[in-house]
């Protein structure tokens, strides 16, 4: 079965301890951020089909490959939210924008 997809850097031990044959190869740069970002979509799928922490947690694996393919930090990842949640808000209210009136 064919799957050309983004995996985690465990996989094909696991694959080997089952015993199954398979191939990968490893991407880097450009090639790397379009990966991350259809895993990303891929992710964001499941979690909306199930949500669960599981779920919201391979989100955040993927977040922290994004980062890493971009050369960006978690630091800086935080201060960024941080700076946004102060400016703007954070989303903790459930409140929903229904019309703007110009």
């Amino acid at each position: 079965m064919k799957y050309n997809k983004l995996i985690r850097d465990n996989i094909p031990s696991i694959l080997e301890a089952s015993g199954v044959e398979y191939t990968t190869h490893i991407v880097s740069g450009d090639e790397l951020r379009s990966y991350m970002l259809k895993k990303l979509h891929e992710e964001v799928a499941e979690f909306s089909e199930e949500p669960s922490l599981e779920e919201l947690a391979d989100i955040q694996e993927v977040v922290y490959g994004i980062l890493s393919a971009y050369g960006w930090d978690k630091v800086a990842l935080d201060e960024c939210a941080s700076l946004k949640r102060y400016t703007r808000g954070a989303f903790a209210t459930g409140l929903v924008l229904d019309e703007v009136v110009e």
